[in-house]
């Protein structure tokens, strides 16, 4: 099978949408499937072109066997609405002229947060007549609104019609979450076309590690209980709770707080920080992909949280897949949905209320103290690991893919097909 996949994130960049499509895309290659991804020189999320790479019109590479074209956009940090708007927009437009002179896909899937890469897959899907899969990573525009980016007006409700189109028009749609998918039918999308497939971790990399020796000489850590942050520092995730929670605990010289990462609330948290005369935080600038193990090594805990608004009740941050990997408990501290429901009933963590610094602070003294409650999460996070493989989450897509695919293959006409090779 040809699978197209439009994304604007790609290694080596190393956030969320990124190491999804590359670790699925990896699996789909060694399957035997022939993978095309169409993105733009990787900048994220600072908005610098990474060493090595060029915005320039059109480039092709490839990685681990997977076809990469890369297209020019209006490259800016990830903050501000209207510039990252210009952004999506340029790369919607590029990735679907480019998308004219690749290889005729079987399928052609896009993903989100943002609407404009899968507008210019819809219209690509329709000049190219193949199938469309949406790949839904988020609620959006609802996201937007719920992080204060922008307020309910007629540019909001524009984005909530142009996604039902969106929905309406996909051969098929992949959202990562069952909350996701419950919020699709209760709008009216058809029920019998949405397949989730929930985030994963690659676990070919993942391990319980011994505290890496020289990272945490670096960064004073010793023997100290550590609480990591690991991933973007962005409006949604609210950090500035976890440094109120931090400021709590300064008295207790045994713990420590890792921020690690960057995203557009970075800068305001570390001069939150240094105002606030926080000796107990850490934080460290994004990293390379290959130390990210080094990273997980470094942590007791895995802290995930975002904001506290019904709209993250639905999501199921992939971080916390990835702790399991590496035998990393969490403290989960997000709404009620899907996400705490997942780690109380399989017991890799605690849960916590979202924003609320008292409540988080005494969860992680309670397990700082309880070397045995620790050792019981540890043993039950590394059991689960293997039911959240990326590389199943990977062959269940790929499924999806190959009915929804396959089934437009075979009523393709032979003269039409010979015709597009």
């Amino acid at each position: 099978m040809r699978i197209l996949f439009l994304s604007d994130n790609f290694p080596p960049e190393s956030n969320a949408p990124a190491s999804r499509l590359h670790e699925h895309a990896k699996t789909w290659v060694a399957d035997g499937h022939d993978v095309t991804v169409i993105t733009c020189a990787p900048n994220f999320p600072d908005g610098q072109v990474f060493e090595g790479y060029k915005n320039r019109w059109y480039g092709r590479e490839t990685l681990d066997g997977i076809n990469v074209v890369r297209v020019k956009t209006y490259i800016t940090a990830n903050e501000g609405f209207v510039k990252r708007s210009l952004d999506y927009a340029s790369f919607g437009l590029a990735a679907g002229v480019a998308g004219l002179f690749v290889r005729r896909p079987d399928v052609l899937v896009v993903t989100s947060p943002q609407f404009f890469c899968a507008v210019g897959g819809w219209a690509l899907a329709a000049l190219r007549r193949v199938p469309f899969v949406f790949e839904l990573r988020d609620l959006w525009p609802a996201s937007i609104v719920a992080v204060g980016a922008m307020g309910r007006g007629r540019v909001v409700r524009w984005l909530e019609k142009l996604e039902l189109f969106l929905y309406r028009r996909a051969d098929a749609i992949v959202p990562v979450t069952e909350a996701f998918r419950a919020d699709l039918i209760g709008r009216g999308v058809d029920a019998g076309k949405i397949h989730v497939v929930r985030n994963g971790a690659d676990l070919s990399w993942c391990a319980a590690r011994l505290r890496d020796p020289e990272m945490a000489a670096r960064y004073d850590l010793g023997e100290r209980f550590v609480v990591g942050y690991l991933g973007t520092h962005g409006m949604a995730h609210a950090l500035e709770a976890p440094l109120a929670a931090a400021a709590l605990l300064q008295d207790r010289d045994d713990v420590v707080f890792v921020f690690a990462g960057a995203g557009a609330a970075r800068d305001g948290l570390v001069k939150l920080a240094e105002e606030r005369g926080l000796t107990n935080v850490r934080m460290i600038p994004r990293q390379p992909k290959a130390q990210v193990p080094a990273l997980w090594s470094l942590c007791d805990l895995s802290l995930v949280h975002l904001k506290n608004d019904p709209v993250f009740a639905t999501v199921i941050p992939s971080k916390m897949f990835e702790a399991l990997g590496n035998g990393v408990p969490s403290v989960v501290a997000l709404p009620e949905g899907e996400a705490t429901a997942l780690a109380r009933d399989n017991g890799w963590g605690v849960i916590v209320p979202p924003e609320d610094p008292p409540a988080l602070a005494a969860a992680i003294v309670a397990l700082a103290d309880d070397p045995g409650r620790m050792a019981q999460l540890r043993a039950v996070a590394l059991a689960s690991a293997p039911r959240f493989s990326r590389a199943t989450q990977a062959r269940r897509m790929a499924a999806v893919l190959e009915r929804i695919g396959g089934a437009a293959a075979s009523r393709r006409p032979l003269a039409v097909e010979s015709a597009s090779h």
